[in-house]
Protein backbone atom coordinates (compact mmCIF):
# COMPACT_ATOMS: atom_id res chain seq x y z
CA UNK A 1 0.00 0.00 0.00
CA UNK A 2 1.47 3.47 -1.33
CA UNK A 3 1.68 6.06 1.48
CA UNK A 4 0.88 9.71 0.51
CA UNK A 5 3.76 12.01 1.62
CA UNK A 6 2.17 15.22 1.92
CA UNK A 7 5.20 18.37 1.85
CA UNK A 8 4.52 20.93 4.27
CA UNK A 9 2.95 24.22 2.38
CA UNK A 10 5.56 27.13 1.74
CA UNK A 11 4.79 30.03 4.21
CA UNK A 12 3.16 32.77 2.44
CA UNK A 13 4.97 35.30 4.33
CA UNK A 14 7.96 33.69 2.57
CA UNK A 15 6.66 34.30 -0.50
CA UNK A 16 5.62 37.84 0.10
CA UNK A 17 8.95 38.57 0.78
CA UNK A 18 10.65 37.91 -2.41
CA UNK A 19 8.12 39.51 -4.40
CA UNK A 20 8.10 42.48 -2.87
CA UNK A 21 11.82 42.37 -2.87
CA UNK A 22 12.09 41.92 -6.18
CA UNK A 23 9.54 44.71 -6.91
CA UNK A 24 11.45 46.82 -5.15
CA UNK A 25 14.40 46.51 -6.74
CA UNK A 26 12.09 47.31 -10.10
CA UNK A 27 11.13 50.14 -8.92
CA UNK A 28 14.60 51.44 -7.96
CA UNK A 29 16.16 50.45 -11.36
CA UNK A 30 13.16 52.57 -13.00
CA UNK A 31 13.55 55.79 -10.66
CA UNK A 32 17.78 55.29 -11.31
CA UNK A 33 16.64 55.49 -15.10
CA UNK A 34 14.62 58.30 -14.72
CA UNK A 35 17.48 60.77 -13.03
CA UNK A 36 19.71 59.77 -15.18
CA UNK A 37 17.99 60.67 -18.59
CA UNK A 38 16.94 63.75 -16.44
CA UNK A 39 13.20 63.25 -18.19
CA UNK A 40 11.50 64.08 -14.83
CA UNK A 41 12.32 66.60 -11.91
CA UNK A 42 14.74 65.17 -9.34
CA UNK A 43 12.58 65.52 -6.85
CA UNK A 44 10.13 62.60 -8.35
CA UNK A 45 12.77 60.50 -8.89
CA UNK A 46 13.69 60.69 -5.39
CA UNK A 47 10.34 59.99 -4.36
CA UNK A 48 10.02 57.26 -6.36
CA UNK A 49 13.44 55.89 -5.11
CA UNK A 50 12.51 56.20 -1.18
CA UNK A 51 9.15 54.47 -2.49
CA UNK A 52 11.17 51.35 -3.56
CA UNK A 53 12.80 51.57 -0.21
CA UNK A 54 10.06 51.65 1.76
CA UNK A 55 8.77 48.34 0.14
CA UNK A 56 12.46 46.82 0.79
CA UNK A 57 11.75 47.15 3.74
CA UNK A 58 8.41 45.95 4.06
CA UNK A 59 10.07 42.99 2.40
CA UNK A 60 12.64 42.67 5.32
CA UNK A 61 9.45 42.62 7.43
CA UNK A 62 7.76 40.02 6.14
CA UNK A 63 11.10 37.90 6.15
CA UNK A 64 11.35 37.82 9.54
CA UNK A 65 7.68 36.84 9.97
CA UNK A 66 8.41 34.37 7.64
CA UNK A 67 11.52 33.34 9.53
CA UNK A 68 9.53 32.51 12.80
CA UNK A 69 6.99 30.59 11.08
CA UNK A 70 9.10 28.48 9.35
CA UNK A 71 11.20 28.00 12.91
CA UNK A 72 7.81 27.57 14.63
CA UNK A 73 5.89 24.90 12.46
CA UNK A 74 8.26 24.27 9.55
CA UNK A 75 6.58 25.20 6.94
CA UNK A 76 8.87 25.60 3.54
CA UNK A 77 10.64 28.41 2.36
CA UNK A 78 13.61 28.99 4.12
CA UNK A 79 15.59 29.47 0.45
CA UNK A 80 12.92 31.85 -0.29
CA UNK A 81 13.32 33.68 2.63
CA UNK A 82 17.32 34.24 1.95
CA UNK A 83 16.50 34.97 -1.18
CA UNK A 84 13.76 37.55 -0.38
CA UNK A 85 16.50 39.20 2.34
CA UNK A 86 19.55 39.13 -0.09
CA UNK A 87 17.45 40.97 -2.75
CA UNK A 88 15.92 43.61 -0.57
CA UNK A 89 19.28 44.40 0.98
CA UNK A 90 21.07 44.91 -2.55
CA UNK A 91 18.71 47.62 -3.03
CA UNK A 92 19.29 49.28 0.59
CA UNK A 93 23.01 49.01 0.72
CA UNK A 94 23.00 52.36 -1.06
CA UNK A 95 20.38 54.65 0.95
CA UNK A 96 22.20 52.52 4.09
CA UNK A 97 25.83 54.02 2.63
CA UNK A 98 24.37 57.74 2.46
CA UNK A 99 23.01 57.82 5.87
CA UNK A 100 26.24 56.36 7.33
CA UNK A 101 27.95 59.12 5.76
CA UNK A 102 24.64 61.19 6.85
CA UNK A 103 25.90 60.79 10.14
CA UNK A 104 29.27 60.68 10.00
CA UNK A 105 29.98 64.18 7.88
CA UNK A 106 28.41 67.56 7.81
CA UNK A 107 25.62 69.05 6.34
CA UNK A 108 27.37 70.31 3.26
CA UNK A 109 27.12 70.60 -0.81
CA UNK A 110 29.26 73.05 -0.85
CA UNK A 111 33.43 72.32 -1.51
CA UNK A 112 36.38 74.09 -2.19
CA UNK A 113 40.20 74.39 -2.19
CA UNK A 114 40.46 77.51 -1.42
CA UNK A 115 38.44 78.43 1.69
CA UNK A 116 39.10 82.55 2.06
CA UNK A 117 38.44 83.00 -1.52
CA UNK A 118 36.22 80.50 -3.13
CA UNK A 119 36.34 80.21 -7.11
CA UNK A 120 33.54 81.84 -8.44
CA UNK A 121 31.22 80.41 -10.90
CA UNK A 122 31.00 82.30 -14.52
CA UNK A 123 27.73 84.36 -15.06
CA UNK A 124 28.01 84.53 -18.82
CA UNK A 125 24.83 83.28 -20.85
CA UNK A 126 26.21 80.05 -21.74
CA UNK A 127 26.95 79.03 -18.33
CA UNK A 128 24.24 80.05 -16.58
CA UNK A 129 22.08 78.11 -19.40
CA UNK A 130 24.12 75.09 -18.06
CA UNK A 131 23.34 75.70 -14.52
CA UNK A 132 19.54 75.80 -15.01
CA UNK A 133 19.71 79.86 -14.65
CA UNK A 134 21.60 79.13 -11.26
CA UNK A 135 24.66 80.25 -9.94
CA UNK A 136 26.06 78.74 -6.38
CA UNK A 137 26.37 81.53 -3.83
CA UNK A 138 29.40 81.53 -1.62
CA UNK A 139 29.45 79.21 1.50
CA UNK A 140 28.76 81.17 4.57
CA UNK A 141 31.89 81.05 7.36
CA UNK A 142 30.78 78.74 9.41
CA UNK A 143 30.51 76.12 6.29
CA UNK A 144 33.92 76.65 5.73
CA UNK A 145 34.91 76.02 9.05
CA UNK A 146 32.98 72.66 8.72
CA UNK A 147 34.57 71.87 5.57
CA UNK A 148 38.06 72.63 7.01
CA UNK A 149 37.39 70.23 9.88
CA UNK A 150 35.95 67.55 7.66
CA UNK A 151 38.71 67.02 4.73
CA UNK A 152 41.37 68.57 5.77
CA UNK A 153 43.30 67.10 2.85
CA UNK A 154 41.13 69.37 0.06
CA UNK A 155 43.66 71.36 -0.34
CA UNK A 156 44.74 73.90 -3.52
CA UNK A 157 46.65 71.67 -6.25
CA UNK A 158 50.67 73.57 -6.78
CA UNK A 159 51.61 72.45 -10.22
CA UNK A 160 55.24 72.78 -11.03
CA UNK A 161 54.39 74.29 -14.84
CA UNK A 162 53.83 77.56 -16.31
CA UNK A 163 50.05 78.39 -16.88
CA UNK A 164 49.86 77.29 -20.57
CA UNK A 165 50.71 74.28 -19.62
CA UNK A 166 49.18 73.35 -16.23
CA UNK A 167 45.80 74.57 -18.45
CA UNK A 168 46.26 72.08 -20.87
CA UNK A 169 46.83 69.61 -18.32
CA UNK A 170 43.72 70.36 -16.63
CA UNK A 171 41.76 69.86 -19.26
CA UNK A 172 43.05 66.40 -19.86
CA UNK A 173 41.94 65.63 -16.28
CA UNK A 174 38.47 66.78 -17.52
CA UNK A 175 38.30 64.93 -20.33
CA UNK A 176 39.70 61.89 -18.51
CA UNK A 177 36.87 62.11 -15.48
CA UNK A 178 34.37 62.28 -18.07
CA UNK A 179 33.24 66.10 -17.02
CA UNK A 180 31.21 68.37 -19.76
CA UNK A 181 32.82 71.88 -20.27
CA UNK A 182 30.39 74.43 -20.82
CA UNK A 183 32.35 77.48 -20.67
CA UNK A 184 36.78 77.63 -20.72
CA UNK A 185 38.82 80.55 -20.48
CA UNK A 186 42.71 80.15 -20.36
CA UNK A 187 44.78 81.76 -18.47
CA UNK A 188 46.76 85.21 -20.12
CA UNK A 189 45.75 88.87 -20.72
CA UNK A 190 44.62 91.86 -18.43
CA UNK A 191 44.21 89.29 -15.21
CA UNK A 192 46.11 86.55 -16.40
CA UNK A 193 43.98 83.80 -14.41
CA UNK A 194 42.43 80.88 -16.23
CA UNK A 195 38.96 79.50 -15.28
CA UNK A 196 36.84 76.78 -16.37
CA UNK A 197 33.05 75.70 -15.44
CA UNK A 198 32.28 71.96 -15.99
CA UNK A 199 29.29 69.65 -14.89
CA UNK A 200 29.76 66.12 -13.38
CA UNK A 201 27.34 63.60 -12.44
CA UNK A 202 26.73 61.33 -9.65
CA UNK A 203 27.77 58.19 -10.18
CA UNK A 204 24.09 55.97 -9.72
CA UNK A 205 21.36 58.54 -9.76
CA UNK A 206 23.12 60.64 -12.33
CA UNK A 207 22.47 64.19 -10.53
CA UNK A 208 24.48 66.95 -11.58
CA UNK A 209 27.54 69.09 -9.52
CA UNK A 210 28.57 72.13 -10.80
CA UNK A 211 32.55 72.35 -10.72
CA UNK A 212 34.29 75.68 -11.06
CA UNK A 213 38.69 75.43 -11.50
CA UNK A 214 40.70 78.40 -11.38
CA UNK A 215 44.35 78.58 -12.54
CA UNK A 216 46.42 81.35 -10.75
CA UNK A 217 50.17 82.01 -12.23
CA UNK A 218 52.62 81.88 -9.58
CA UNK A 219 56.32 82.49 -9.64
CA UNK A 220 56.87 79.23 -11.64
CA UNK A 221 54.27 77.48 -10.56
CA UNK A 222 50.41 77.61 -11.19
CA UNK A 223 48.16 77.16 -8.17
CA UNK A 224 44.86 75.29 -9.08
CA UNK A 225 41.76 75.78 -7.05
CA UNK A 226 38.38 73.41 -7.64
CA UNK A 227 34.97 73.84 -6.39
CA UNK A 228 32.29 71.94 -6.84
CA UNK A 229 28.82 72.21 -5.68
CA UNK A 230 25.86 70.05 -5.89
CA UNK A 231 22.38 71.14 -7.17
CA UNK A 232 20.24 68.68 -5.36
CA UNK A 233 19.93 68.62 -1.84
CA UNK A 234 21.16 70.29 1.20
CA UNK A 235 24.15 67.01 2.17
CA UNK A 236 26.83 65.87 -0.66
CA UNK A 237 27.23 62.58 1.59
CA UNK A 238 30.71 63.73 0.75
CA UNK A 239 30.44 63.48 -3.26
CA UNK A 240 32.38 66.69 -3.47
CA UNK A 241 35.29 66.21 -1.47
CA UNK A 242 35.55 62.77 -3.11
CA UNK A 243 35.10 64.15 -6.59
CA UNK A 244 37.85 66.76 -5.87
CA UNK A 245 40.49 64.43 -4.57
CA UNK A 246 40.46 62.21 -7.72
CA UNK A 247 40.43 64.88 -9.86
CA UNK A 248 43.76 65.87 -8.32
CA UNK A 249 44.80 62.10 -8.14
CA UNK A 250 43.89 62.29 -11.90
CA UNK A 251 46.42 65.49 -12.38
CA UNK A 252 48.84 63.21 -10.92
CA UNK A 253 48.27 60.39 -13.06
CA UNK A 254 48.28 62.42 -15.91
CA UNK A 255 51.68 64.17 -14.78
CA UNK A 256 53.54 60.57 -13.69
CA UNK A 257 52.25 59.95 -17.09
CA UNK A 258 54.24 62.26 -19.09
CA UNK A 259 57.11 61.30 -17.76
Amino acid sequence: MRRLIIEEPYSHAALWSRRLALFSLAVGAIAVMLARSQAVDPTATLSVFAGAVLVACVALLFAGTAAVVIWRTGRRGAGVVASGVFLAALLLCYPAYLAANAVRLPLLHDVSTDLVDPPQFSRSRAALAARGERTPEVPPPQARQEQRFAYPNIQPILLDQEADEAYQLVLRAIAARGWKIVEQTPPGGRIGVGHIDAIDRSPVMGFPADVTIRMRPLAGQTRVDVRSVSRVGRHDYGSNAERIAKFAGEIQAQLDAAK
